[in-house]
C-alpha cells in the first residue's frame, strides 16, 4: 500500500457521503474527512445561496455535548465570552485561547439546559480542542462530562433568503420566533433535532443537528424543497464576503483576538479565565498588527493565501484569505499589517505571480445582506 493510499483510507466520511457522490460532488480531503468541494461550480453555488438557498454538509465540524453541575463554571473559565448570563437556548460565538492569548479555536457554544451545552468546534482542531478541555477538566476536577457526538449526528447548514420557508415546511416549530443565535429542540420531518439559527455565509439560515442515520433523507428533503447542494468552496467564498474568519488561515494559536479584530468577543469584566492576563496586557499597550480587508481596484488576477501584500515596494504582510467575489465581482481578501497601514482606503498592492495588482484596504465585511 502506498503512503498516499494509506492516507486516503484513513479519511473519515460523513453520513451524507453517498448523497454527495450521487449528486456529482467533487470530493477532496479536508481536515481528515472526504468532503465535497463543489457540485456544479463555486460561482453558481455562491449565487444560489445569495439569491435563494443552499445546503452544506458541515458534519465534519466537531460536536461535543458537555453536561454536569459545573458545566457553566467550566466554560466560564475556558472561553472569552461571558457565559454566566447566557439564557437557555442561546448561542454564543466565542474563542478558546491559550495562556498567551493565542486563539486555539473559534467556536459556537449553545446552552441547551441548566447543565447541558453543545460545543461546536472546527474539524481541523477537534482533537486538539478535546484534549485541551480534558486537560483542564483533570486539573480543575469539576463535575463535568464531555461526550463526543460528531459521528452519531450530522450537521446540515441551510442558508439563504428562502431557508426559513424550506425548513418551515418540515417542522411545526414557528421558525419566525427563533431569533439569530438561538437554538431549539424540535421535530424535523418527524425526527428529533436541534435547530440553530446560525451560519457561516452572511445569509439568514439554520444549522440542524440531526441523527446520522436519518440525515440523507433530510438532505434530500431540503434539496427537493429548492435548496442547492453546495460544497466547501462556495462556503469559503461566502464566508469571506461576509468578513468571517477561518481558523488556520486568518487566525491561529500565535495570534490573539485583539490582533484578529475579534475584540467584541472578549470579555474583560467577567473574572479570570485562560489567556485573560495576556489579553489585558495587549489591550493596554495596543496590538502592533491587525487583520484588514482589502479589495482589488482592477479586475486582473485573484488574490490567494500566502501572496505578498505591498505598499510601494515594501512587503507589509501576506494574504491570509483571498478569492474572487461572485457577489461583488472583484478580488477580495484578508491579511495582517502593521497598524500604520490599516486605515480603510489606504492604497496597497498584491503580488499576484510576480505582478503588482492595485488594491486598497477596505472595511470588513465586504458584503452585508439586506434585511
Amino acid at each position: 500500500m502506498t503512503e498516499q493510499n494509506a492516507e486516503h483510507d484513513s479519511l473519515k466520511r460523513t453520513a451524507l457521503f453517498e448523497e454527495h457522490q450521487a449528486s456529482g460532488g467533487r470530493i477532496v480531503p479536508f481536515a481528515g474527512w472526504e468532503m465535497p468541494i463543489q457540485y456544479t461550480s463555486i460561482l453558481s453555488e455562491s449565487r444560489d445561496v445569495r439569491a435563494r438557498a443552499g445546503i452544506f454538509d458541515v458534519s465534519h465540524m466537531g460536536r461535543l455535548e458537555v453536561t454536569g453541575a459545573d458545566s457553566l463554571a467550566f466554560f466560564h473559565r475556558l472561553v472569552t465570552a461571558d457565559v454566566a448570563n447566557m439564557p437557555l437556548g442561546r448561542a454564543r460565538y466565542t474563542l478558546l485561547c491559550n495562556e498567551r492569548g493565542g486563539i486555539i479555536d473559534d467556536t459556537i457554544l449553545y446552552r441547551m439546559g441548566d447543565e447541558r451545552f453543545i460545543f461546536i468546534v472546527n474539524a481541523a482542531n477537534a482533537d486538539t480542542d478535546l484534549a485541551w478541555l480534558r486537560k483542564w477538566l483533570d486539573d480543575w476536577r469539576m463535575d463535568v462530562t464531555i461526550n463526543v457526538r460528531t459521528e452519531e449526528t450530522a450537521l446540515i447548514a441551510l442558508q439563504g433568503p428562502k431557508a426559513q420557508d424550506i425548513l418551515q415546511a418540515l417542522t411545526s416549530v414557528d421558525l419566525s420566533t427563533v431569533r439569530p443565535f438561538r437554538a431549539v429542540e424540535a421535530q424535523v420531518s418527524g425526527v428529533g433535532a436541534v435547530v440553530c439559527r446560525t451560519g457561516y455565509t452572511g445569509e439568514d439560515g439554520f444549522e440542524v443537528i440531526y441523527p446520522a442515520g436519518d440525515a440523507p433523507s433530510l438532505w434530500r428533503s431540503f434539496r427537493d424543497g429548492g435548496a442547492t447542494p453546495c460544497g466547501l468552496g462556495a462556503r469559503d467564498v461566502l464566508r469571506l464576503e461576509a468578513g468571517l474568519l477561518l481558523h488556520g488561515s486568518d487566525m491561529d494559536a500565535t495570534l490573539t483576538p485583539l490582533e484578529a479584530g475579534l475584540d467584541r468577543f472578549v470579555s474583560f469584566d467577567k473574572g479570570d479565565y485562560i489567556g485573560l492576563s495576556a489579553l489585558q496586557e495587549m489591550r493596554d499597550r495596543g496590538p502592533e498588527r491587525t487583520l484588514v480587508g482589502f479589495r482589488l481596484v482592477e479586475k486582473s488576477g485573484i488574490p490567494r493565501h500566502g501572496y505578498t501584500m505591498l505598499r510601494g515596494n515594501e512587503a507589509i504582510g501576506e494574504v491570509t484569505s483571498g478569492a474572487h467575489s461572485p457577489t461583488l465581482d472583484m478580488g477580495i481578501g484578508l491579511g495582517y499589517v502593521a497598524m500604520e497601514h490599516s486605515q480603510p482606503g489606504t492604497g496597497i498592492a498584491i503580488d499576484i505571480r510576480g505582478r503588482q495588482a492595485g488594491a486598497e484596504v477596505a472595511a470588513i465585511p465586504f458584503y452585508t445582506r439586506k434585511r
